[in-house]
């Protein structure tokens, strides 16, 4: 019986969800009957904790920092632990997003135009004009994320705010307007699009992950073009970082433009949530793939030298 750690929690700001979304991994592989499951909440000592306990693989599924910028899948391939989803290299590139639209934009993937700045620069004066976005460099689940609209007659004073834990440098893009889509992809094949519709201004933390934050639509009510478009270019950005496993693809769609010119990908997600409002769940389900397959497939995908 294949010892698998599922490995969850840590100390980013997407501690919570990624509880979650563990705790929903770990159920499923325990349901399957063919695992034996040990549930990991990730603290500082988790290579000495990992030592100890000798998993034959390991399913990662913390979000944001130290386990998705590249930091634990390091220390997995140093003690020889086969692991899920994307590798060093992917996920240090996919996380700092200025890295990763600069990978994106040279493999032809269309990304929003902007600038990184720090914090305090971005604070002090427009940078763009409005309406425009202010969000961190590093992180995910639209945390410390900013629509400054024409009303705003001043950026976001929170940038400056003592108790901020987002990073210094801040990505600042040029809002999109219309519509949110996401398309997910498993292996060399990629899945479904969702339209996603908040409830709230847009899609933030709450709209992710509190129920009935969001409505999903799957298949997305988009032009059959625009729908393999998006299925096109998640597949390209996700083997343009050299990702593996799971990823999930993020976009803005301004349907007031002709054809394709209003789709840009906003971000790649190698450790996308596996929550029960999750979209990566759903999207496999649509095609045909029931959660517990979907997570027994992580498992055997893992290895070293992602």
């Amino acid at each position: 019986m294949k010892h698998v750690a599922v490995l969850m929690g840590g100390w980013s700001a997407e501690r919570e969800v990624s509880l979650r979304s563990g705790k929903a991994c770990a159920d499923a592989l325990e349901r399957i009957g063919r695992y034996r499951v040990s549930r990991i909440d990730v603290d500082r000592d988790i290579a000495a904790t990992l030592r100890a306990l000798k998993p034959d693989c390991a399913l990662n599924v913390l979000h944001g920092r130290p386990g998705e910028d590249g930091t634990l899948q390091g220390m997995l391939e140093i003690l020889g632990i086969p692991y899920s989803h994307s590798g060093v290299m992917a996920s240090a590139a996919a996380m700092q997003k200025d890295i990763a639209k600069t990978v994106l934009s040279a493999a032809g993937v269309s990304v929003p135009g902007g600038m990184v700045a720090t914090r305090f620069e971005a604070a002090t004066a427009h940078l763009l004009p409005p309406p425009y976005v202010i969000k961190p460099v590093a992180e995910g689940s639209s945390v410390g994320v900013f629509i400054v609209r024409e009303d705003h007659a001043h950026p976001p004073q929170e940038l400056t705010r003592p108790d901020w834990h987002f990073g210094d440098k801040v990505l600042v893009e040029p809002f999109i307007p219309g519509k949110e889509l996401t398309c997910a992809v498993m292996g060399d094949t990629a899945l479904g699009v969702i339209e996603i519709v908040a409830a709230t201004k847009f899609y933030d933390y709450e709209a992710k992950y509190a129920p009935g934050g969001s409505k999903h639509l799957l298949p997305a009510p988009v032009a059959p073009a625009v729908y393999e478009e998006c299925r096109r270019l998640a597949l390209a950005a996700h083997r343009a970082l050299q990702c593996r496993g799971v990823t999930r693809a993020d976009f803005r769609y301004d349907d007031g433009k002709p054809g394709l010119e209003g789709l840009a990908c906003l971000e790649v997600n190698t450790q996308p949530g596996m929550t029960e409002t999750s979209l990566v769940p759903e999207l496999a389900a649509h095609a045909g793939i029931p959660f517990e397959e979907l997570v027994s497939w992580m498992v055997e995908d893992a290895s070293l030298d992602r």
